[in-house]
């Protein structure tokens, strides 16, 4: 007979098999990656696009209650980014508790009691993504696996790790790139450039530089991962996944190479060791050989994905896995070398590479694997050790409100009177967009013997992105490295100095003494200053040659059918005078007023025609070279002309050899070898549509085009094509110097300009100008030495070459590292128009574009530009 109490063990039991059948019986139901794509992720020759991950990312949201997916944005070519969150179910049910939990936390928002309770209390924040740089392909195709994984494994581990972790996971950084590289690859496979790259920008406007905008954002695919890490999730671990490793290993990691930068607390400099460590330890455990630390990655530049993390109290972390393509690859045993990486030995003897990969075959999966186990030991880490991250960074902000207490300044303040507002408020957002708290006064106040206006901005350093704050505003001094006593200077990691407001051009304040003003706080995006129009506008519309944006302004109303006017000289309208380079503008569709409000501009009425010499200048056409060789440089200067409305055609190879050009008003060359432009790809590197550069017969082109009458414009490395290429009297400075004696390795240098020339309208007088392994010209002279003697005869025409900028005299470091800069290229000139039959060249010794970030320099191209539209 069965009783009562059987029938309850028996339904009870019936229960628990349930139960523990459930987790089995839910992931039999959610689809792999393979059930989507057909194909194992990470197979031989195999690649998803981004429709396909879309697809599965849908899939795996629609099947897993541990699994939500959320659109953040768009990029620039539209396509639909996303992140997903992985977690238990009871995790995802309360996100709004653990991202409150983490903004408390890492904004400094309570107390150290309290923060002791929400550390226990909340879980760990970890972001991870891949697919940022879009040639690198292991990455946007592992996520798919990992994010299949975390949410169905029901190891003992993975289940710690949903418990105790909000795994923010973004499959694709960068979408548009990932179509364009797997569509080229899919094109060529078979052929002999089956492991080629696309010959243009993976992203749009930035190709690889999308991993250089993270101060700046200005793109939206970088924006959109800013907000969620900086102001809305503050992730205690930022995870970036990237390819490739040092030949003859299979992985990179922390911890990473010297030098560190001061700003950044130190416990994130162990925090990234302790990270490394453990990748290190579970790679040596599964005996996955090939992992090599310490190598060329350093943790002292701002701008990096992995490096902004450090500045609020984040840990960053950048792994490198070899074997980018899906096309398998053999490494001969016989052929190990015996060091890697620069001097790195391979017999197992260096500490940073103690377990040697010895060759053999490599595929794809190798990368995928790699990369996955890196994450598994990140994410057990933070599982294990989650309370203690979560108090970390609420120790490491409230450490940095006391810094700022103890060493100040007490606050930093953007004035209202700048010379070009349109810029300071550019400055204030992108403050704004990496997490820096701002206030802006409500009223007139005095401080430090200075008045401000009310709308003045006021930063005070105690919070707990200071380091971040800091380190944008202030000159960085990179440290003197080399590689070995007597030896070349050791290269920093990308740049060595980026200070904002000097490459903006705006003037901030630093202030010691405590305050007190009337503010409010500055919640979301700065506007710009109320615009106004002042005056009778009978005849046009005044706007300063200081701002920016009056040339978006003028080329707004050019478009919408107005006209337009530059003065060639200062002049006087009642009891105000003008500077030379004031846009006048009248007519058209465009609404001068809404400008006005839409960019914060002081606009000034003229009833009649100013006494004063103008030059009328219509729409500008420009003519943009792009090479098929892929040009960062390039794209930066394509996204400002379109940033500022100049209308712009991409001119190829072929373009330029057999276009009209003299429908063009300006062309530029960007910053590109002179090599590299001349004879462009090689046909055993591309196909041959893609081969050739510029060569005889578009150098000919190009001279015939200015030689007509045309304005071309050079930058940096572009200068010397055209020197060398037109036969300029002039040359390089800096050509052939010795690194141990000549090194500038992406730093601000003091320029001077001549603001009476057309080409330098609107600039202040001094500048930071941003030289990345940059030149000065020299102007030839003529000799009048023979056989040891002087003669004694005629002078030689003088070059006819205006000189622009030089380089200061002195003092000409502003921010980062240089050295011999004093004997190469003080007062040597920065840039110079010279004339060359009817039409001109202009040229830069730098890259006054450079990423998006000079803003103190773009009125050197836009006025070169209307010189070239005059009429």
């Amino acid at each position: 007979m069965i009783t009562k109490n059987s029938r309850c063990k028996v339904a009870l039991l019936t229960i628990a098999l349930v139960m523990s059948w459930l987790p089995m019986m839910m992931a039999q139901n959610v689809p792999s990656p393979e059930d989507v794509y057909g194909f194992k992720v990470g197979a031989d020759y195999k690649l998803a696009d981004y429709t396909q991950i879309e697809d599965y990312l849908s899939k795996l949201d629609g099947a897993s209650d541990r699994v939500k997916k959320m659109e953040i944005g768009t990029t620039v070519l539209g396509r639909k980014m996303y992140i997903l969150f992985i977690s238990s179910e009871e995790n995802l049910k309360q996100l709004d508790k653990w991202k409150d939990i983490s903004t408390k936390l890492a904004r400094v928002q309570v107390t150290e009691d309290e923060a002791l309770k929400l550390s226990e209390e909340g879980k760990a924040i970890v972001w991870i993504d891949g697919g940022m740089h879009s040639t690198e392909l292991a990455h946007g195709q592992m996520t798919s696996e990992l994010a299949y994984t975390l949410a169905t494994s029901e190891t003992t581990e993975m289940k710690k790790i949903r418990d105790n972790v909000i795994t923010i996971l973004m499959p694709v950084m960068n979408p548009d790139g990932l179509d364009i590289v797997v569509d080229w690859y899919r094109k060529n496979m078979g052929t002999a450039y089956e492991t080629s790259r696309p010959p243009i920008l993976y992203h749009y406007y930035m190709g690889h530089d999308n991993n250089r905008d993270w101060f700046m954002n200005t793109m939206p695919e970088t924006y959109n991962v800013t907000k969620i890490l900086y102001n809305e999730w503050y992730p205690q671990i930022v995870y970036n996944h990237h390819q490739s490793s040092p030949s003859w290993t299979k992985i990179s990691l922390p911890p990473y190479a010297d030098p560190v930068n001061p700003k950044i607390h130190p416990a994130i400099t162990a925090g990234v060791s302790e990270v490394g460590s453990a990748m290190t330890k579970r790679f040596s455990l599964e005996n996955m050989p090939g992992a090599i630390a310490d190598n060329f990655y350093t943790m002292f530049w701002n701008g990096g994905g992995r490096t902004v993390p450090y500045y609020h109290n984040m840990i960053g972390i950048l792994t490198e896995v070899g074997h980018t393509s899906p096309t398998p690859r053999f490494y001969d045993p016989e052929k190990l070398p015996k060091t890697v990486a620069g001097g790195t030995p391979t017999d197992g003897t260096d500490i940073m590479y103690p377990d040697p990969w010895k060759g053999g075959e490599s595929h794809f999966r190798d990368a995928v694997d790699y990369m996955l186990t890196a994450t598994w030991a990140t994410l057990d880490l933070a599982a294990d050790r989650k309370s203690n991250y979560l108090h970390n960074i609420y120790k490491m902000g409230a450490s940095a409100i006391e810094k700022s207490k103890k060493e100040g300044p007490f606050a930093y303040v953007i004035g209202k009177e700048q010379w070009d507002a349109f810029e300071s408020v550019n400055l204030v957002n992108v403050l704004l967009k990496g997490g820096i708290e701002i206030e802006k006064a409500t009223k007139n106040f005095e401080t430090n013997g200075k008045k401000y206006e009310a709308g003045s901005y006021v930063i005070y350093t105690a919070q707990a992105f200071r380091p971040y704050l800091m380190d944008l505003l202030e000159k960085q001094n990179y440290p003197t490295r080399f590689q070995y006593p007597g030896g070349p200077p050791d290269t920093p990691y990308d740049l060595a100095g980026w200070t904002l407001p000097m490459q903006m051009g705006v003037s901030v304040d630093k202030i010691a003494e405590p305050f007190e003003i009337a503010s409010e706080k500055v919640s979301d995006a700065a506007s710009y200053y109320e615009g106004t129009v002042k005056g009778n506008a009978s005849f046009g519309y005044l706007l300063s040659a200081n701002s920016n944006a009056s040339v978006i302004a003028t080329n707004k109303v050019l478009k919408a059918g107005g006209t337009a006017y530059k003065t060639k000289a200062s002049f006087k309208s009642g009891k105000t005078t003008y500077p030379a380079g004031s846009y006048i503008v009248s007519g058209g569709s465009a609404s001068v007023d809404d400008l006005a409000a839409e960019y914060g501009l002081e606009v000034i009425g003229l009833s009649a025609e100013p006494k004063v010499e103008m030059t009328k200048i219509h729409a500008p056409k420009v003519g943009l070279y792009k090479s098929w060789v892929s040009n960062m440089d390039e794209g930066w200067t394509r996204f400002i002309m379109d940033e500022y409305e100049f209308e712009t055609d991409t001119l190829h190879d072929k373009d330029i050899q057999t276009k009209d050009l003299s429908q063009y008003d300006v062309l530029i060359l960007p910053s590109q070898r002179p090599k590299s432009i001349l004879h462009g790809n090689s046909p055993l590197e591309m196909p041959e549509k893609f081969t050739g550069g510029i060569g005889l017969e578009g150098s000919v082109a190009l001279s015939n085009y200015v030689k007509n009458g045309g304005t071309l414009m050079a930058f940096d490395e572009a200068s010397n094509y055209v020197i060398e290429q037109f036969g300029l009297p002039m040359k390089d400075a800096t050509e052939g110097a010795d690194s141990k004696e000549f090194f500038i390795p992406g730093s601000l240098i003091k320029t001077g300009f001549d603001t009476t020339h057309p080409l330098a309208f609107g600039m202040q007088d001094t500048v930071s100008v941003s030289f990345n392994k940059s030149r000065a010209f020299v102007i030839d002279k003529q000799d009048k030495k023979g056989e040891g003697g002087t003669e004694d005869i005629k002078d030689a025409p003088a070059p006819e070459v205006e000189v622009i900028a030089n380089y200061a005299e002195k003092d000409l470091l502003m921010s980062g590292w240089a050295m011999g800069e004093k004997k190469y290229i003080a007062k040597k000139p920065a840039m110079v128009r010279a004339k060359y039959g009817k039409g001109s060249v202009v040229l830069f010794a730098f890259r006054p574009q450079f990423r998006a970030q000079p803003r103190g320099t773009y009125k050197l191209i836009f006025n070169t530009i209307f010189e070239g539209a005059a009429k």
